[in-house]
């Protein structure tokens, strides 16, 4: 699979999205302190913006693979 680096990274979509579901947590169970809820958060929205472009570059590429297969229709 091909990573992408973000901020000196690699990160996967799987990486990120584990990521994301740890922050998710750790959120909605109070474990983050106030002091670090800002830098949390502002992770949590780089890590969404990445998962969200890997989803559309792959969308695109399969579409493209699809229309190969159908003879370029």
């Amino acid at each position: 699979m091909k990573k992408i680096i973000i901020m000196n990274e690699e990160l996967t979509y799987e990486s990120a999205y584990t990521e994301l579901q740890l922050i998710a947590s750790e959120i909605e169970n109070e474990e983050v302190s106030v002091d670090l809820l800002s830098e949390k958060v502002k992770r949590a929205a780089i890590l969404i913006a990445f998962c969200q472009q890997k989803l559309r570059a792959t969308e695109s590429e399969v579409n493209n693979i699809i229309k190969q297969m159908e003879g370029g229709k």
